[in-house]
C-alpha cells in the first residue's frame, strides 16, 4: 500500500519484558479527535495487513500501529511460556502509557478483536470506543463454524481438508489446494492479495503455532477453550462489531458479541475476513463515523 505523502509518520520502540515493542504513528489528530490504536490479528501476524486503516488518518485522526511482542518488528526468541493472551493484554497498557494515549479509540481485527474484548472486560480508563473486527468471543464457536464452512466446500476439497486434519498432514497438495479454496472464500477474496497483506501473513510462524495451531480449522494451541462471553455484559465501552458476509467470523459469531455487549452496534459488509481491505473506503468511513460519535464521551 502506498502511504499518503501528506501523512506524518513516526516510528520507535518501547521496552517491554526485556525486549522491544515496535510502533508506528501515522498522521496527526485534529482537535477533539482521539487517536486510534490498532491491534493486529494472528496471533502472530504483523501490523502491515491493517495498513488500509491509513485511510482513517486521512480523516484527521492519528492511527497507531504496533507489532505485538514476538511478532514482526518486535522479535523475541522462541518463548512459548511467555506468549499468552495476558501478556499481550498487558502490552496494550505499556504502549498506551509510553505514547501518552490517555484517551484513545481501539480497533482490533480477528485475534486483535479478541484481545480488545479481553482488555475491555478489565474496565480500562480512557477508551472512548472499540471496534471488534471479524473476531470470535469464544474459540469453541469459532471451531464449530469453521467446520460448518468446510461442509459447504466442494466435496473433493471438503474431504481433503478432513483427511489432512485427521492425519495431521498439512502439506499434501490436496490439502493445500482445498485450504486455498477455503481461504479465498472466507479469509481474503482478493487475488492477488495486496503486497502489504501478503507480507503480514507470509511471516506468521511460532507465535501462531503456539497460540492457534497449524490452521484456521482447529485450535490446538494455548487459545484452545478461550472464552470471554461471561464478561461481555460488563463492557461499558461503546462497541461496534464489523464483519463480512462470507467471513470466517460468521454472522453467528458476530451476533453472539452483539447480543452480549450492551448497546453494541454491528456493520455487516460484503466481504470476507479481510473486509477492511476488500471494502477499505467504505470500511474506513464507517469506523471513522463511529469514532466521531464517541470522541466527546
Amino acid at each position: 500500500m502506498t502511504q499518503s505523502s501528506k501523512l506524518k509518520v513516526v516510528q520507535g520502540t518501547i521496552p517491554f519484558k526485556g525486549y522491544e515493542t515496535w510502533y508506528e504513528r501515522v498522521g496527526e489528530s485534529e482537535p477533539g479527535k482521539a487517536p486510534l490504536l490498532a491491534l493486529h490479528g494472528g496471533p502472530g501476524a504483523l501490523h502491515n495487513y491493517l495498513k488500509s486503516l491509513d485511510g482513517v488518518a486521512e480523516f484527521g485522526r492519528e492511527v497507531i500501529y504496533y507489532d505485538q511482542l514476538g511478532c514482526g518488528n518486535s522479535p523475541t526468541p522462541y518463548l512459548p511460556d511467555l506468549w499468552s493472551a495476558e501478556l499481550w493484554q498487558e502490552e496494550i497498557d505499556v504502549v498506551r502509557d509510553a505514547l501518552g494515549l490517555d484517551e484513545v479509540h481501539i480497533l482490533g481485527q480477528s485475534w486483535g478483536g479478541m484481545l480488545a474484548m479481553q482488555y475491555a472486560i478489565s474496565q480500562p480508563k480512557g477508551v472512548k470506543s472499540m471496534v471488534v473486527a471479524s473476531s470470535p468471543a469464544e474459540m469453541d464457536l469459532w471451531v464449530s463454524e469453521a467446520n460448518r464452512l468446510i461442509d459447504w466446500l466442494p466435496e473433493e476439497h471438503r474431504l481433503a481438508i478432513l483427511k489432512g486434519l485427521a492425519e495431521e498432514d498439512y502439506e499434501s497438495p490436496e490439502y493445500l489446494a482445498a485450504s486455498d479454496v477455503y481461504y479465498k472464500r472466507h479469509v481474503c477474496a482478493l487475488d492477488p492479495q495486496p503486497d502489504y497483506v501478503e507480507y503480514s501473513f507470509s511471516r506468521m510462524g511460532d507465535v501462531y503455532h503456539t497460540m492457534q495451531g497449524y490452521n484456521e480449522f482447529m485450535v490446538v494451541g494455548k487459545l484452545s477453550g478461550w472464552d470471554v462471553t461471561p464478561g461481555l455484559p460488563s463492557v461499558t465501552i461503546p462497541t461496534l462489531v464489523t464483519s463480512g458476509v462470507t467471513d470466517e467470523a460468521t454472522p453467528l459469531i458476530s451476533k453472539q458479541i452483539v447480543d452480549l455487549i450492551p448497546n453494541c452496534e454491528w456493520a455487516l459488509l460484503m466481504g470476507t475476513h479481510l473486509v477492511h481491505v476488500e471494502q477499505k473506503d467504505e470500511y474506513n468511513r464507517i469506523v471513522e463515523d463511529f469514532f466521531s460519535r464517541h470522541d466527546n464521551d
